[in-house]
């Protein structure tokens, strides 16, 4: 008789059986159904799995297709913790919004993101204030930059108002940046000023969005707060344009609204948008600063030919000079992406200068990326950026290079009249010229080619540069030169633009400023 023994088989760790349940990361949604019934309503809810999913599941009963998705973030705290819906809500209801019905709140988006950030937190923030992101390295580095050198003014001569220029691309977070300067500096007393009105919702919405400036009071012409109203203990930002301050009643006096400007000592004031407008002997007695003496005698710019408004209000001001009491402030900080003409002229030497550009900010992305793998980019939704420059034919640089500094004027070169259909450019042949010259049809370019062996790669002619430009933008300097722009390029013998469809975003009907039309409004297609 044998004995068999059956082998002991090893069985494998059920992990390796089952594959891994992923983990569970619950969300805070809210979403808005879009009809009478549900106005101004939001749903506040939570799920673990997919939120449009979730949603859908919820609707389909009632066959509801028209909402949207208004909110969808992490319900996990820094420690792990969870917050949830009921959470959220009781937040809310503690704050007075009303919840008429089951997980339905009467509040906007921005109140749900506050109450997730006091309850992420533990602080209670007033307004709508739940950002709570960090300023990126180079926007520390810009207020670190500021500071010290207010810093290094101020001991030299206490009673010095320093200036700063921050030449910085768009995107790089301005208005953001000044406040955290500011607050760096200890202001309580904070003047915006701008050329571009149409700003004013970047510099509300920043103060207004972020817990570090919780408690700081806005005030604007448009704001609706009374000046008279201020809490002197917490910090105050007036935003307020150029063509406003510069303004006077019918017999010559400041504006009543504006005289209380002019009784407050600022500790900042910020010059937005400088590039618009430079500084005019009467512009700079608007404001008392350090060089006020070399300002008078010097003011070797102008303003844009366009602002008719602010030239006609510095006529004005000169009239009545014997009675103007200039705004005084600590210290100046001047904000432009394109600031040429002042760093032409040598308004700001090197150490009163942070530059922040296309290509820094395309290095620090690839920097982060290499030194960080795995982790989120703060840079990574900005888009990469390719510089294509060429040379302009003498004959044409000659059309537009009689300017002050004898450089090439583009403002000049596009220079249009009339509108719409009728919209013809000053040097119309000469803008036929440069069109050729994009794609690579100008004949004393491909005579020059020919006899070097050469072809630059214009933007339109190369094959490796058309795909990527089956959509552009072109930047023209006013409404007049669009129209004219899109009628050259109707033009019979313009063949090769008609290809492509020419939209004008441009004029009146488009809107401008603060009351241009969202994308998918009627009315803001136009033929170009």
């Amino acid at each position: 008789m044998s004995l068999r023994v059956k082998p002991k088989m090893n069985k494998p760790p059920i992990e390796e059986i089952l594959s891994p349940k992923p983990e569970a990361r619950p969300r805070i949604y809210a979403y808005a159904i879009a009809d009478a019934e549900h106005a101004g309503l939001l749903k506040v809810g939570q799920t673990t799995r997919d939120v449009k999913q979730r949603i859908n599941e919820q609707l389909r009963t009632a066959a509801i297709t028209n909402f949207s998705i208004e909110l969808d973030e992490s319900a996990e705290r820094d420690d792990g913790s969870i917050i949830t819906d009921h959470a959220v809500r009781e937040a809310l209801k503690r704050k007075g919004f009303a919840n008429p019905q089951l997980e339905w709140m009467h509040c906007t988006v921005a109140d749900v993101r506050t109450v997730i950030a006091e309850l992420r937190s533990g602080q209670q923030f007033t307004g709508t204030h739940h950002e709570s992101f960090a300023p990126r390295r180079e926007q520390a580095e810009a207020v670190e930059q500021t500071r010290a050198y207010y810093e290094s003014r101020w001991q030299q001569d206490s009673n010095a108002v320093p200036r700063f220029l921050w030449n910085a691309k768009m995107r790089f977070g301005k208005t953001f940046t000044t406040y955290q300067l500011a607050r760096r500096l200890g202001a309580k007393r904070v003047l915006v000023v701008t050329f571009k009105p149409a700003v004013e919702d970047a510099w509300r919405a920043d103060l207004e969005n972020h817990i570090d400036f919780d408690g700081w009071q806005y005030l604007s012409r448009s704001s609706g707060r009374d000046p008279s109203q201020i809490d002197d203990d917490k910090p105050v930002v007036y935003f307020g344009s150029f063509q406003d301050l510069l303004g006077r009643d019918r017999i010559g006096n400041i504006k009543a609204r504006n005289e209380w400007l002019h009784t407050i000592k600022w500790d900042l004031v910020v010059f937005d948008e400088y590039h618009f407008g430079a500084w005019r002997e009467t512009a700079k007695e608007l404001f008392e600063g350090e060089d006020a003496a070399v300002a008078r005698r010097e003011a070797s710019l102008e303003y844009a030919a366009d602002l008719d408004e602010v030239n006609q209000g510095l006529s004005v001001l000169s009239e009545h000079e014997a009675e103007f009491l200039p705004i005084t402030t600590r210290a100046y900080l001047y904000l432009s992406g394109t600031p040429f003409k002042a760093l032409a002229t040598g308004e700001f030497i090197e150490e009163q200068i942070f530059n922040w550009t296309y290509t820094d900010e395309q290095r620090a992305k690839a920097e982060f990326a290499t030194l960080n793998p795995g982790k989120r980019n703060p840079y990574g939704a900005l888009p990469q950026m390719r510089l294509l420059t060429y040379q302009m034919p003498d004959e044409l640089l000659a059309i537009a290079s009689a300017g002050e500094f004898d450089e090439f004027d583009l403002n000049a070169f596009f220079a249009a009249t009339g509108a719409a259909d009728s919209a013809v450019f000053k040097h119309k042949s000469d803008v036929q010229k440069w069109l050729d010259i994009i794609r690579g049809g100008y004949a004393p370019h491909a005579v020059e080619s020919l006899k070097t062996s050469t072809r630059p790669p214009f933007p339109y002619s190369d094959v490796r540069l058309l795909p990527y430009l089956q959509h552009s933008f072109w930047f023209l300097p006013n409404v007049a030169a669009c129209h004219a722009m899109a009628n050259l390029l109707a033009e019979r013998h313009n063949t090769f633009w008609h290809d492509y469809k020419v939209i004008v975003a441009a004029g009146a009907s488009a809107g401008t400023g603060l009351d241009a039309l969202p994308p998918g409004s009627r009315g803001h297609r136009q033929r170009l």
